[in-house]
């Protein structure tokens, strides 16, 4: 009987110390849902704006998201592991006995009690209590534990990774429809000017000092630039469209009248050279792909560990209560029984399994360490392309600033001596189309800029800092 009641006595000190597995319905986390209604009220759209309602967006991102908290319940999943089970179970039988067997068993019961009878068929209720802990299992749970920790982080730095690569790609998309807004302007700027010209000519046809041909030719430079409008509006909503994408705008639409902001004017920080090694030194310590290798590779060692548990035994405490009571499933104290036992087991030969799994995680480590070896050269080499593409950027937008004036200051010239007849019709077309194409060579050159030094914060992971840690 005192065993009973200290088997008892443990069973309910278990009810009371395992958490409930799934009795409760947990609530879910709120979903922030998308809110779009922030367009509604812009007239503008700048870059940072469109990047964090990208980031709120993003059905990409949201899989990620997903993804790191399936990470997260693994952990709660191995930490389920120190704690002890309690299962219960329970059955109803009926037998109904052939008749020998039945005029067996009665012959056997008259054998002792000659007034003996044998209920056939009779039910049978059994029911019972089973606690058990797992002592020591070879640190198998520390190892499991430190297993799924680690992939919660590499899941969290894949989420970052995801947030870092989306801010990079709405940056691009976001600078390449600057560009072609651009170069809308610079196309209606040439259709002004030549439409000008066409003007004036028409007037001097009209008084007998011009030709037909001068009107001709400014009508069809008219036209060019009309068609090169045309032609930038197409890649302008395109670009659009794109933008809206990775925003995750519902059917990819930005709303009608909202306009992008203006490019911004350069800095002398943003002229002044990169240098390569403090960026690189930034990227190794914070860049989230490398975070993610890391805690891969702390993955395997864990692994290894795990591996290493299977040459240890393991050693488990249980305890149960069992009942059984034929024809009534009214259970009485007289009806139970009780076990409770230290039970320890150790695998001494597996055919060579056990040297083989430790074999293959050491394998899985090696390769681990070889992939963030990997991952490391990649991320300092994008540092060092960014680096380069800045300091090319730089350098084509000084010259091409330069450029664009000189070209200005000589279509105008080329103007004047057009208008003196000084100079043919030929030559004043030729300097139109030079200053046109040094213009878009120039908005070329300072989105390129944009761009380049968007995609170093992007390749050295700065490109976060705005919007914190996901």
């Amino acid at each position: 009987m005192r065993t009973y009641t200290t088997l008892l006595a443990i069973v309910c000190l278990t009810l009371s110390l395992v958490p409930s597995d799934g009795l409760t319905q947990a609530e879910p986390p709120p979903v922030n849902p998308t809110d779009t209604a922030i367009l509604q009220q812009l007239e503008v759209l700048d870059l940072e704006t469109a990047q964090r309602i990208a980031l709120a967006n993003s059905p990409t991102l949201m899989a990620a998201a997903e993804r790191a908290n399936q990470a997260g319940e693994r952990v709660k999943q191995a930490q389920a592991a120190y704690w002890p089970t309690l299962d219960a179970d329970g059955s109803v039988s009926r037998v109904d006995l052939s008749n020998n067997a039945e005029d067996a068993q009665l012959r056997q019961l008259q054998f002792f009690n000659p007034n003996a009878s044998v209920d056939n068929p009779e039910d049978y209720y059994q029911a019972g209590l089973v606690a058990s802990w797992t002592v020591f299992d070879g640190f198998r749970r520390e190892f499991n534990n430190a297993l799924a920790k680690y992939g919660e982080e590499a899941s969290q730095a894949a989420l970052v990774e995801s947030h870092r690569l989306l801010l990079s790609s709405v940056a691009d998309s976001y600078y390449i429809a600057q560009l072609a807004r651009k170069n809308i302007a610079i196309a209606d700027a040439d259709e002004a000017f030549n439409q000008r010209q066409l003007e004036e000519a028409q007037i001097r046809y009209r008084v007998g000092t011009g030709t037909l041909s001068d009107m001709l030719n400014f009508e069809v430079q008219v036209n060019a630039a009309r068609s090169a409008r045309n032609d930038f509006r197409r890649r302008y909503e395109t670009a659009l469209v794109g933008l809206a994408a990775l925003m995750g705008l519902t059917d990819a639409y930005l709303p009608p009248g909202l306009d992008l902001a203006s490019l911004e004017k350069e800095t002398e920080k943003d002229m002044a050279p990169p240098d390569p090694e403090a960026h690189i030194d930034y990227a190794l310590l914070h860049r989230s792909d490398i975070q993610q290798s890391e805690s891969i590779l702390k993955q395997t060692e864990a692994n290894v560990g795990i591996a290493r548990s299977l040459f240890y035994p393991t050693m488990q405490v249980a305890g149960s209560i069992d009942g059984e009571r034929a024809n009534s499933g009214r259970f009485e104290g007289d009806d139970f029984g009780n076990t409770i036992g230290l039970y320890l087991s150790y695998r001494l030969y597996s055919g060579g399994e056990r040297r083989a799994r430790l074999a293959e995680a050491k394998y899985q480590e090696r390769e681990a360490e070889e992939n963030l070896r990997s991952t490391s050269i990649g991320v300092s080499a994008d540092v060092r392309e960014a680096v380069a593409n800045v300091r090319s950027a730089q350098y084509e937008l000084e010259l091409q600033r330069k450029n664009a004036a000189l070209v200005m200051e000589n279509r105008d010239l080329v103007e004047k001596e057009y208008q003196a007849g000084q100079a043919s019709l030929v030559r004043l077309n030729e300097a139109q189309r030079n200053l046109t194409q040094a213009q878009g060579r120039l908005a070329l050159a300072r989105v390129g800029l944009r761009q380049a030094l968007k995609n170093l914060d992007a390749s050295t992971g700065r490109i976060l800092l705005a919007f914190g840690t996901p």
